[in-house]
């Protein structure tokens, strides 16, 4: 046992596998590679309900952007006046707080850390349980080709706010034109094609995937026991992998409101200019639209800015992060002028995001209708890096579960209570949410139908 252990390295592990095949899987990095030291559809079911989520950094500027009313007849304040178009399909937060117990704040990531995985991270490597989106795509992203999908429009694709554990980050898709290659590229199916042929570069990587998994299970038996839970966590991916080439490879049902969109063939240039950042969130946007449409993913992540925005304005010296830090709060005003400026742009593109969903027909409704999409920042007043009062929204309905068109003040409760009550409308049936004080089993009551 000791001299084959000695003898093993990653590449030769998975060219023996695949017999001495030139397609190759990358194994995790084990111990022993280391040195000691180391509604209805057609059929009668249901209209699918679609979870997302979409990020901004820097929170809000309070005075200009809360409401003074509750409820469903509130009134728009400046920050967000350009929000009037799609009131009626979203749902605002305030006053909901994230708890940090004994752990410390940090900076533009422990607040979307709690409202994403319910718990506060204890250091810059922790990342606390799972991300939202992953709990939900084991629910309902098992029969679509993408389980989910995760996107930025900073370009970055260490953008994200999406991971499994502290050791699986779900990496973002940057480019508009990596967006449509990976969706609507040589290996889409059209679900509303007269014919569907099996793509045979899928059912060759299924095999190849198939051999990794016995193989890897053999292994699991003849090494320690850290490398064994690395090979498990690393099976189940590959079990992941197996299950989507295997959607890949079914007949997609009809979907009425598919259409394959127009090839994209350049790419924007990179840059987050607030000009190009919205040009690239718009088409990301419509690429989603169609992709949901399509039945391609159920879940998703599309982020417009980072936590710590590094957004720009043509003629202006500094980027968001930094003026957020710097500015003054101008004592007439009674806010930063130009870094309510940058959010503004964020709420705009927001806007866009929802109404894009609202547009498209599906049944006797639209998508928008079954969906249910998360909203949230990192911070509340970014000059102080404040976590209490932190603003999000809700959009959609998800099936006639949500009621859409309120303000909603959460008097100072966790913000996990959107997440939970999000859950509990996609058909997660879950006693509760969070961790600690982030804890919940409360509902938003105001929000449910």
């Amino acid at each position: 046992m000791k001299s084959f252990l000695h003898s093993l390295s990653r590449r030769r592990i998975l060219r023996g596998m695949l017999g001495g095949s030139a397609i190759t899987v990358g194994l995790p990095l084990l111990n022993v590679f280391l040195n000691e030291n180391g509604d209805a559809l057609a059929n009668g079911a249901r209209l699918p309900v679609r979870f997302g989520t979409w990020g901004w950094g820097l929170g809000m500027s309070e005075k200009i952007f809360t409401p003074k009313q509750t409820g469903a007849h509130w009134e728009l304040p400046e920050e967000i006046i350009s929000l009037k178009g799609v009131q009626k399909h979203i749902n605002l937060y305030t006053n909901f707080n994230g708890f940090r117990d004994a752990a410390p704040n940090l900076c533009h990531t422990t607040g979307w850390m709690i409202l994403r995985s319910g718990a506060a991270p204890k250091d810059d490597n922790d990342r606390p349980g799972e991300t939202i989106d992953v709990t939900v795509a084991k629910k309902i992203g098992t029969t679509t080709p993408f389980s989910h999908l995760t996107m930025t429009a900073t370009g970055d694709p260490r953008d994200t706010q999406s991971y499994e554990s502290a050791s699986s980050i779900n990496n973002a898709e940057g480019s508009a034109l990596g967006l449509y290659t990976t969706i609507f590229g040589p290996d889409f199916q059209d679900p509303n094609a007269k014919h569907f042929k099996p793509n045979p570069k899928i059912m060759v990587r299924q095999s190849v995937i198939s051999s990794v998994l016995d193989n890897t299970k053999k292994l699991s038996k003849m090494v320690g026991s850290e490398d064994k839970q690395r090979l498990d966590q690393y099976l189940t991916s590959l079990r992941e992998l197996e299950k989507q080439f295997d959607r890949q490879l079914t007949k997609p049902k009809p979907r009425e409101a598919c259409v394959a969109p127009q090839a994209i063939t350049d790419d924007l240039p990179s840059g987050v200019d607030s000009v190009l950042l919205g040009r690239r969130h718009q088409i990301m946007t419509d690429l989603l639209t169609m992709a949901i449409a399509c039945d391609q993913t159920r879940v998703f992540n599309m982020l417009y800015s980072k936590s710590f925005a590094s957004t720009t304005k043509v003629g202006y010296e500094k980027p968001h992060h930094t003026a957020s830090h710097e500015e003054s709060v101008d004592e007439k005003l009674g806010y930063q002028p130009m870094v309510s400026w940058f959010l503004r742009r964020a709420f705009e593109n927001w806007a866009y995001f929802v109404d894009a969903f609202s547009k498209v027909k599906e049944g006797d409704g639209t998508l928008l209708d079954n969906m249910m999409i998360y909203a949230s920042t990192d911070q509340s007043f970014a000059k102080i890096h404040s976590i209490d009062g932190l603003p999000m929204f809700s959009a959609g309905r998800a099936g006639g579960r949500i009621k859409t068109g309120l303000h909603i003040d959460g008097n100072g409760t966790t913000g996990c209570r959107l997440g939970y009550t999000m859950m509990q409308a996609v058909g997660l049936d879950i006693p509760h949410w969070g961790n600690q004080s982030n804890q919940t089993s409360q509902e938003i009551s105001e929000i449910v139908t």
